[in-house]
């Protein structure tokens, strides 16, 4: 279960979901082919990433007396108030040991800022000199809002469903096991089983990759003979929404950015590249009175991928990353210029503008 909202026991949540389609009017419909799966992989340029400015500690100076020490204290405070990102900076200069950025509560209106001198990672501190170095990790850095009844669900209903779509983005873009490659059947396992063009898709995605049916549409997974992760951390940015969706589901929308810090596969390898995965998801928890769906699965409405770093080639079902040496023989992507950590547009505008263009060419990473 996510650590998000308010949750019920699933043995009540089965129950009322059971009861629900008992007591039906008519038979429920199956959800109808409405997945959409749309694909950018984006290349990345040969700079050296940049990341968040940096602030220096300012020296202190000597005070006597506690009218001294009083407006030393009121000054900090309304520097706090008014700029607490910069004090952060602070402590820390704006690597792995900054403070994390608040929860992003809605669409940022410009990218996050750029480094001036930039900053290679490291083993070490493998988000040093990106943004990701101030997000949160893990399912942390996605944003759950407050539950409320909508459409048929109660409010603890709909925070079950938010805590279960949140475990879904988990299941399918921060498990372990599915990064090295394994079949991700917990996330699979909240998938409605009744919506066959989801089901198909799936039943050819892993044996047979292409465009159309690749399985880094939904799922994030590493070519584990070419890299290896570095450390236990994967960096998160994003938020959760909702609303009364058709035939009164709640319809969950979800907006994240994954970053995925690799070194390569063999021993004693110490140059860190970072691939940047944005997915955006809407599910639709459908009334089991009035559509087929299995109690705790919810029904695919769209899915959107856009990646960097990842490879610009066919489709082989794998994140592949790049390094240094690989990116300087490579040409720049035949698209216009994309910062992989703005998510102050939607990916619908990014596809709207890439066009018909495969590649694009990642400003940082």
């Amino acid at each position: 279960m996510g650590n998000g909202g308010t949750s019920i026991p699933d043995e009540e949540w089965e129950r009322f979901l059971r009861e629900a389609e008992a007591g039906a009017q008519g038979a429920p419909k199956e959800p109808s082919a409405r997945a959409r799966m749309v694909t950018r992989q984006l290349r990345e340029e040969t700079g050296r990433p940049e990341g968040w400015r940096t602030h220096q500690l300012a020296p202190r100076r000597r005070a006597k007396g506690w009218y001294a020490v009083g407006l030393l204290v009121t000054v900090g405070l309304l520097i706090v108030a008014l700029a607490p990102g910069r004090v952060a900076g602070w402590f820390g200069g704006g690597g792995a040991a900054s403070a994390p950025l608040a929860a992003e509560s809605e669409r940022p209106d410009q990218p996050p800022p750029t480094q001036s001198a930039p900053q290679a990672p490291t083993p070490d501190e493998p988000f040093r000199g990106s943004p990701a170095a101030q997000w949160e990790d893990g399912k942390a850095g996605i944003s759950l809002p407050a539950a409320r009844a909508t459409g048929w669900m109660s409010k603890k209903q709909v925070a079950q469903a938010l805590d279960r779509s949140r475990d879904f983005l988990a299941a399918s873009s921060l498990d372990r096991g599915v990064l090295r490659g394994e079949r991700p059947k917990k996330a699979i396992a909240l998938l409605n089983p009744h919506q066959q063009d989801v089901q198909d898709y799936l039943a050819t995605a892993f044996s047979a990759p292409s465009r159309k049916n690749d399985p880094l549409l939904l799922f994030s997974r590493l070519a584990t003979k070419k890299v290896r992760l570095v450390g236990d951390v994967i960096k998160t940015r994003g938020r959760i929404t909702y609303r009364e969706g058709k035939r009164g589901a709640v319809e969950v929308t979800t907006d994240v950015t994954y970053v995925y810090p690799v070194v390569r596969a063999a021993a004693g390898s110490e140059e860190v590249a970072r691939t940047i995965v944005r997915r955006e998801i809407v599910m639709s928890w459908d009334d089991p009175a009035k559509v087929v769906v299995e109690p705790g699965t919810f029904s695919l409405v769209s899915y959107k991928t856009d990646t960097s770093n990842s490879g610009c080639g066919a489709s082989t079902g794998y994140l592949t990353p790049e390094f240094s040496a690989e990116r300087a023989t490579k040409d720049k992507g035949d698209g216009p210029e994309f910062d992989p950590y703005d998510r102050s547009r939607s990916v619908d505008a990014l596809m709207q503008e890439a066009g018909e263009t495969k590649c694009w060419t990642a400003t940082r990473l």
